[in-house]
């Protein structure tokens, strides 16, 4: 039988001296190429449980299983070797705002530069070339040399795209990345990572506000509740009931369409 790409074993995060659980003995397997769509309210452990995957956040305890590796047994360096091949995408964009698209896109590529080479900012040809032509997947070539805070709030996240291509990722982290968008945008967002998925093949968990987008676009959801996983399931399964099981009895199903 087959190792599960990504495996998630009795995660749990505790901040503020034990005051707020975030994280409680969460499990649950990820098949390579799935797309994995996390829901759950505000504070429900979605961005947590992402940043622990990559260890922006270290874990109180419990494991992170990536084709076999614990990565919550790496030293710092072994894990900046490992996050090469998984890429995040950030609510807020996480651009350096007064660099150019090309610059940005070109972080991507920093974990593979040689140290001296990284800290100059110094790239490649080669990097040069793929960073235009990742660019130009996402339909921003034509801003490759526009500063970053010059763009709209989808197309920055467009670049945030592009610069997660350029680490040529087996996994990517997606942090509600259309939470700031409109209807329309939002759709063009996912799809360019859904075009990461199906045509590249890269595993995708995205944690989304929006149901109605976790169905479009996920495999397969599971949702949180204070830390806890409390669906996991085919998007077709979310019925009214599951839906005010994850949400609470008052809450409203939004859609964006």
């Amino acid at each position: 039988m087959n190792q599960p790409h990504l495996q998630i074993k009795n995660l749990t995060k505790v901040y503020e001296r034990g005051q707020v659980v975030a994280l409680r003995d969460l499990s649950f397997d990820v098949e390579k190429g799935e797309f994995l769509v996390i829901i759950g309210l505000s504070g429900s452990g979605k961005s947590t449980l992402l940043r622990c995957i990559n260890r922006l956040i270290e874990p109180t305890s419990g494991s992170i299983i990536l084709d076999g590796e614990d990565l919550s047994q790496l030293s710092a360096k072994e894990m900046r070797k490992q996050r090469r091949r998984i890429g995040m995408i950030f609510q807020h964009f996480n651009l350096i705002k007064r660099s150019s698209v090309m610059v940005n896109a070109l972080t991507g590529r920093l974990g593979y530069a040689p140290r001296w080479r990284a800290l100059m900012s110094l790239f490649s040809d080669e990097d040069q070339d793929l960073a235009m032509r990742n660019l130009s997947r996402v339909g921003l070539e034509e801003k490759a040399y526009v500063r970053a805070d010059e763009l709209s709030g989808g197309q920055q996240q467009r670049v945030g795209i592009a610069r997660a291509l350029m680490q040529e990722p087996d996994l990517l982290l997606v942090d509600e990345p259309v939470s700031a968008l409109d209807p329309a945008t939002s759709h063009s967002v996912m799809q360019y990572l859904e075009q990461m998925n199906q045509e590249d093949g890269v595993t995708v968990l995205a944690s989304l506000h929006f149901l109605s987008l976790a169905r479009r676009y996920g495999t397969r959801i599971i949702a949180l509740k204070d830390g806890q996983l409390v669906f996991d399931g085919s998007p077709a399964d979310i019925d009214e009931v599951r839906f005010k099981e994850i949400y609470g009895e008052e809450a409203e199903e939004v859609e964006v369409r």
